[in-house]
Order: structure tokens, then C-alpha cells, then sequence
């Protein structure tokens, strides 16, 4: 036996144990080609892959290759090989291995899935084409194909056509098998296409209904890869063949707890086959979920649906030539509501195009089921202009589903929406006394009860009573407790406060005390939904990890998102009872009263020039007035500032950001000159100015408005083309006014990013607001999402009303 172990002692000897280098060697390309060309050929093939779904085939393949997938590797080096009677061995040397898939989400798609990702372990297989008028981009938001049917894309030679159908079952089929490469890339075109099209599909994966049947327009294999399996049987049930892991031999290896837990199927309860569930599941039906994956898809669905939801209803209700009405008559007042912000927006304003049959099922029957649409319009998210535009939505939304039929499990769910989802607290009277008065023409009885608007008016009345009297004490206490401090109301209470009052409640009424609501006073943080970043790459364990927090150095641990929650955006409150439950620790702070919610929108921000300020409209809320303003900040780069202000009742009120189109009305079309983009930074560093985190020396605007600069440009200055573009000022109805000069008052802003399908949520404890002070935040976070659209759009191109910055704000006072 030659002595291996001794080392050379010449150069020639050295030379002779390296690679080989001469021009004929095989190169990696080459190896990498040979191996491919093996899986193309079945050629030595040591493995015979006999798989089962709705349809039937055999692959000859090779283990060496396939060990590079976490199901694979288990499978032949977990010791179970041997002692499988599922496997055996044939005279020509190859083992067989059967392996049915049960989930309906990898069987729907036919074959073409699993060749996909088989081919991607042998460093081939086709390119996906995704058909890009699909894919939303910041100057057609809505997908290039929503205003005017799309250009016919032709799908390149050799590329596979990648549906969306297609992504979410080759996503199935990745995290079945483990190849991370796979599930990452599919995840990825998953989140680019996100849009009207797509969003209901997407949300329904997300809450485990599984996906349509494959058609007949998408092709049985995989381009290329038609010949590297023999199909036994090919079935277009839809129905799949249903078996346990165990013939998928998932369970005896040590890859169980990890890949079986990636996708739970969970069997729905129920008492008889065949009904429908209020969730759009068929009752015995199996529901496949994905972890962490299947909630990241929900996540970016619900963004995409709470800001286009609104705009989405109006396009879909004239598609379907419904002319319901949308709006409660209110007796005339003195004073104007503010219209900077359209409150309803018109159907002659949509375009003719939005007519035609390609406007998709959103809110009709066939797209969100009604428990979806119950928590949607609920959605302190939802981008709506305050909770009487909330209400027409609710009830237009309604009405038109029971013109489609009544169906007695969604009245459940519109009961719950009209009476819990919407703060009626925080309308004037004279649409309280409205609404009251309206009847459905579907049922001929009224959309809220009676009750429930009695008892909204007593707890405004309530607040009103403690904002003018300005007590020392918290109403309702049991026993006296010590004077709030100087600039609070003292009217919330932590949760050991509760207890107290539940303890010491009048036995007589114990039920009411304990489903009482009670809302959360926010805390500090900054949170993303819908982050679609660092997927390339990434490993199966990073793939299913929960989003990391925005990178501010202060942020408390994000709470997981889930069907649950509403995938992170439900609106927050509890009954007394659960916020007992959820606060073992007794600290948290909550308020009786439901905080005021408003929209505002912005566009035109990236003319904004440094120091100058662009207003949304103006609201009133608990005797003050309240604006959102944004502002670039130029430190440590580009940021963009939004910042909550409390109006002075004595300056004049800024006139609110209004869209190009007002400016072009004013000004008889006359064409403006466009300036470039403002680059914004990529990273994510977000600054909170408050009193809570920095010294007050450090807040972001000063008290007094006039020291701080302001500059907005009105459409009515003689600039005449300048942007951005300003409405006159409007001021809202102030039925009172709180008289202390600093109010205390905590808020969240989420913005939503561009194309709707990520959101950056913003919350502040509360913080001491004086006349004309501003809190708020500056981060570069807010419209990095951009950046790509921005540097390849035409300075001189004109844009689009859809183009602008939009944020949902949640306001309340302690």
C-alpha cells in the first residue's frame, strides 16, 4: 500500500497530486451541464421516485442530488432506508420510493410544480415568466392591466408561465421537500404581484382555503421538462388523493417536528359535510397552513386591501352597474364639511374602463367572505376619511351583498360590524341622529340599533363632561384615588385598576361591568407589515423567522401576526375581562373611550422642498383641532417626516395637500413642469421626537407656530404650475372646545408604502401636546420602497391621482 500520508519532496511530486488544469478538463459549467443532462435523460439513476397526487408518475432520479433537499436528506440518512417496507430495491439497482402528496395546494397544480423544483436541485429547469401586467409598480399602482386591458405578453421561449395559481402551489411544493431556493424565489413573486387580481387568492392561501383547480391555459409539465418523468396517470379531479405522512414517509424521521409543522393541516369541526363556512371553507375540508410564510402572505394581502379596499368598492360596484345608495341624508347645518379629502368618492369619476367585466370581485360575493370584510371595514387601518365615510362604506358594502341574496351567517357578521367596528362616539349629532333614522331597503330595518347609538351619544356626552370640568378624580372610581397628573384627564386605568373595579363592581350587574370595552393607551413602537425583504438566500429556518422590528434601538418585541389578529391590523380593544387575561403584570393603560380614526393623503411629496411643510385636511377631536403634516428632513441623509399637530382655533388653518388634477382644474389644463424625485435613503432608521424618549429641547417643531417654518403652495398664488398643490382651507365644526392650554394624547400613524402592499406602523405613548406643538417621526423607511420606480420614472411624465402618500391615524386623550 502506497504511504499516502508522507509529504512530497519535490515540486514536481506536488504538482502531480493538484487538479488537473489542462484546456480538456471539465470545467464546474460543464459538471453542473452533465448532471442536468442526466436528470433530461434518465441516465444512471439510482433512485425511482414513484409519486402520487391527482396525477401518477415515476422519475428516475439520483441521490446524490436530491440530499440537497431537507425532505431528501432525512429521508436517506435519518436510518430509515433500510428498515422501510415502502422502499425496495429492483434487479436494475435503483430504490423505489413512494411518496403521495396530500396537500391540495401541491395536487392542483398538476406535475409541473414538483419537475420545477427538481430541476432546480439539479441546477436547471425553466425560467419563470410572470406576466408583468400583473405586477404593480409605483406610476401604475393598480397593475398596468386595472385602467386598460394590458398589452398581450407573450410568454419567452423556454420560460415557464408562472401564474399566480402556479406560485402558491410551487411554494406548497418547496416547503414540502425543503429547498429553500425555491420557496424564497416563489415567495418573491408572490409579493410583486400582489394587486386587485391577486389579493382575494393570496388571502385565501393565507387562511389555508386551498387553492382553484390548475385550467386548461397553463401547461401539464414544466417547459423543458416533459419527458424526465413517466406519467402513469394524469387526473383532473379536484379532488386529491388524500394519505397520511406516513406513506409520504415525513413521520419516522428526524425531519418530522420541523418540515411537519411548516405545513399543519388542520381539520375544520364541523356537524354535517358540505356547508359552508362563514370563512369561505366547506366544512370537513382540510386547511393547509404554512407557519410564518402563510401569515407574511396574509400580512402583505390585508396592506394591499386597507389601502386600495375603499377605492377597490367604488370600481367594483360600477362594473357591476349597481346603483346603490351610499350616503344617509343629514338635516342642512351652518357650517361646511371639510372636502379636501373626497369623503365618498363619485362613481362619474371613475373611468369608463373601470366598467367594463376586468374590475375583480373584492367586496361582492365570490371574492372577501363576510367575516373579511367585517374586520377589514373595522380596521383602524383601513384608509377611510373618518367613521361617517366608514359607515357609508359598511352599509353600501352590505347592501350590495344582499342585493346578491341574503344569507343569514353574514347578517351575523354585518350585526357585529355595524354594532362594534365603527366608534359612532366620534361623530357629530347630526349624523348619529342620521343614521338612526336609516333603514335598509333590503330588510326594512335599521343598519344600527337604536341602543347603540344611545349609548355612543352618552359616552361622548361623558367625555365632553370631563374635558370642560377638568375633575380631579377618575369618574367611576370606587375609592378616591390620587390626582392624574397635571395634563391628563386621568381618565384611563391600568389593568390592575380593572380588576379593581370588577372586585368591587355592584353584584346586581357583574356581566355588563365584565364586557365593558376598554381600548389600549399605545406604547412606544415601529413596526412593518408586510416586509418582503431579505427572502434571496435565505434558509428554510431564516424564511419562516417573524419580520425583525424597524431598526430605531427602542422597539418592543413584535406580536406575531396570524389569521387571528387580522395578520396584525385588527383593531385593538378588549372586554374587561380579556385585558385581565392578556396583562398578568397589571401595567398596561387603557381608556373607556374609543380614540378618534381619520386618513390623510399626500401627494406630490417628492417636490417637497427641505423645511417646507404639506398639511392634510383638519379635524376636531375632544374640544381641539388636529392636522397631519410631512416634511423632508435633511440629517444623516434623506428622511421623510410625518408628525401629528395640534392645531391653534386662533392661526389660520393650513389649506390640505390636494392631488395635480385640482391645480390642472384651476389652471385649464395648463402643463406643469415636474421636478426629479427626491432619493430617499434605503435604511430604515426612524427618529421618534418625544418627551418620553428625548429631552424636550429635542422636539422635532417648536410650540409656537410662528417660529416654525412653513412653506405650501395654494393653488390660488400666482406660481400658478407649482407644486405640490393646495386646497383651500377648510375648518371643521367645533362643537366645544377644551379650554387647557397642553393636552396629553397618545397616536399611531400607519403609512402605507406606495403600491399598498407593506405598511409602517408608528405608535407614541402619550405625549404632552401645547397649542401649535407638533410629535411625530422622520425615518427613510416610509418611502424607500420607491426608490427603483422613481430613478426610472420621467421627470416631465405627468402623475397619476393614485400616486401619494397615505396614512391612517388613531388619536386618543388620557
Amino acid at each position: 500500500m502506497p504511504d499516502f500520508s508522507a509529504t512530497p519532496k519535490s515540486e514536481s511530486s506536488r504538482r502531480a497530486l493538484r487538479p488537473p488544469t489542462s484546456p480538456g478538463s471539465p470545467s464546474s459549467v460543464d459538471l453542473q451541464q452533465h448532471i442536468y443532462n442526466s436528470l433530461l435523460e434518465s441516465r444512471t439513476a439510482d433512485i425511482s421516485l414513484h409519486v402520487k397526487g391527482t396525477w401518477e408518475a415515476v422519475y428516475k432520479l439520483h441521490r446524490v442530488v436530491l440530499i440537497q433537499s431537507g425532505f431528501f436528506n432525512s429521508l436517506f440518512t435519518a436510518g430509515f432506508l433500510e428498515s422501510s417496507p415502502n422502499l425496495s430495491s429492483s434487479l436494475s439497482g435503483t430504490q423505489d420510493i413512494d411518496i403521495v402528496f396530500d396537500d391540495r395546494n401541491i395536487t392542483r397544480a398538476g406535475a409541473s410544480n414538483c419537475r420545477v423544483c427538481i430541476s432546480r436541485l439539479y441546477g436547471g429547469g425553466p425560467p419563470l415568466h410572470v406576466c408583468p401586467s400583473l405586477i404593480p409598480t409605483r406610476t401604475q399602482p393598480l397593475t398596468p392591466s386595472f385602467m386598460s386591458p394590458a398589452p398581450a405578453s407573450d410568454v419567452p421561449s423556454g420560460h415557464h408561465p408562472a401564474s399566480p395559481r402556479f406560485l402558491l402551489s410551487l411554494l406548497a411544493t418547496a416547503v414540502y421537500l425543503s429547498i429553500p431556493a425555491v420557496a424564497s424565489q416563489a415567495l418573491s413573486s408572490i409579493f410583486a404581484t400582489v394587486g386587485p387580481y391577486t389579493v382575494v387568492q393570496y388571502l385565501h392561501f393565507a387562511t389555508g382555503i386551498p387553492i382553484e383547480a390548475s385550467d386548461n391555459n397553463e401547461p401539464e409539465a414544466a417547459i423543458g421538462l416533459e419527458k424526465i418523468a413517466t406519467l402513469l396517470h394524469s387526473g383532473s379531479s379536484t379532488h386529491s388523493t388524500v394519505a397520511s405522512h406516513d406513506t409520504a414517509m415525513i413521520e419516522p424521521l428526524d425531519l418530522t417536528d420541523k418540515l411537519h409543522d411548516l405545513a399543519v393541516q388542520k381539520e375544520d369541526p364541523a356537524e354535517s359535510d358540505g356547508e359552508s363556512e362563514s370563512d369561505g371553507r366547506q366544512k370537513h375540508t382540510p386547511c393547509f397552513n404554512y407557519g410564518a410564510l402563510s401569515d407574511k402572505i396574509g400580512e402583505a394581502a390585508v396592506c394591499w386591501l386597507v389601502r386600495w379596499g375603499t377605492d377597490m368598492f367604488e370600481y367594483e360596484k360600477a362594473s357591476a352597474k349597481h346603483d346603490l345608495p351610499n350616503t344617509v341624508s343629514v338635516p342642512p347645518t351652518s357650517r361646511r364639511r371639510a372636502e379636501t379629502m373626497p369623503s365618498r368618492p363619485s362613481t362619474e369619476e371613475v373611468p369608463a374602463s373601470a366598467l367594463s367585466p376586468r374590475a375583480p370581485v373584492i367586496w361582492a360575493k365570490g371574492g372577501l367572505t363576510s367575516k373579511w370584510i367585517r374586520e377589514l371595514i373595522s380596521s383602524d387601518a383601513l384608509f377611510v376619511k373618518g367613521e361617517r365615510e366608514r359607515y357609508d362604506l359598511a352599509r353600501a358594502v352590505v347592501e350590495l351583498r344582499r342585493r346578491q341574496g341574503i344569507d343569514e351567517d353574514e347578517e351575523k357578521d354585518w350585526e357585529i360590524m355595524f354594532r362594534e367596528g365603527i366608534y359612532y362616539a366620534n361623530m357629530p349629532i347630526e349624523d348619529i341622529i342620521a343614521i338612526s333614522q336609516d333603514i335598509s331597503p333590503s330588510t326594512g330595518r335599521q343598519f344600527v340599533p337604536t341602543p347603540v347609538l344611545q349609548a355612543a351619544h352618552w359616552n361622548q356626552s361623558l367625555l365632553r363632561c370631563q374635558i370642560i370640568s377638568k375633575p380631579t378624580t377618575r369618574p367611576s372610581s370606587p375609592s378616591p384615588s390620587p390626582p392624574p397628573r397635571e395634563k391628563e384627564l386621568g381618565i384611563s386605568l391600568t389593568t390592575a385598576e380593572i380588576l379593581t373595579r370588577l372586585s368591587s363592581s355592584d353584584q346586581s350587574h357583574p356581566l355588563d361591568e365584565r364586557e365593558m370595552v376598554y381600548y389600549p393607551v399605545a406604547i412606544d413602537s415601529s413596526t412593518r407589515f408586510g416586509d418582503s425583504s431579505g427572502l434571496e438566500g435565505a434558509s428554510m429556518d431564516q424564511l419562516f423567522d417573524p419580520p425583525a422590528p424597524l431598526s430605531d434601538g427602542r422597539t418592543t418585541p413584535r406580536v406575531p401576526t396570524s389569521e387571528a389578529n387580522f395578520f396584525g391590523l385588527r383593531a385593538e380593544k378588549k372586554t374587561a375581562s380579556e385585558c385581565i387575561a392578556s396583562d398578568l403584570a397589571g401595567k398596561a393603560r387603557w381608556s373607556p373611550y374609543p380614540p378618534y380614526r381619520f386618513a390623510v393623503e399626500f401627494w406630490d411629496v417628492d417636490s417637497l422642498k427641505e423645511k417646507s411643510r404639506l398639511h392634510s385636511h383638519t379635524i376636531w377631536y375632544a374640544g381641539s383641532l388636529y392636522n397631519v403634516y410631512v416634511q423632508v428632513v435633511r440629517k444623516k441623509g434623506i428622511q421623510l417626516g410625518i408628525y401629528l399637530h395640534r392645531q391653534s382655533n386662533i392661526d389660520p388653518i393650513p389649506g390640505a395637500s390636494a392631488p395635480m388634477q385640482a391645480l390642472r382644474e384651476r389652471h385649464h389644463n395648463r402643463a406643469p413642469s415636474f421636478p426629479h424625485a427626491i432619493p430617499f435613503s434605503i435604511s430604515s432608521s426612524t427618529i421618534h421626537f418625544s418627551p418620553s424618549i428625548h429631552p424636550p429641547s429635542r422636539s422635532a417643531t417648536p410650540t409656537s407656530a410662528s417660529s416654525a417654518p412653513h412653506t405650501s403652495i395654494a393653488v390660488h398664488q400666482s406660481s400658478g404650475n407649482s407644486i405640490p398643490v393646495t386646497a383651500a382651507p377648510v375648518a371643521p365644526p367645533q362643537p366645544y372646545r377644551d379650554p387647557r392650554p397642553s393636552v396629553t394624547a397618545y397616536f399611531s400613524v400607519s403609512c402605507s408604502s406606495s403600491i399598498g402592499s407593506s405598511t409602517t406602523r408608528f405608535t407614541s405613548v402619550p405625549d404632552v401636546f401645547s397649542v401649535s406643538q407638533s410629535w411625530g417621526w422622520k425615518s427613510s423607511s416610509l418611502r424607500a420602497d420607491d426608490l427603483e420606480d422613481d430613478a426610472q420614472a420621467k421627470p416631465s411624465a405627468p402623475a397619476s391621482k393614485l400616486i401619494s402618500l397615505r396614512a391612517t391615524v388613531v388619536l386618543g386623550i388620557v
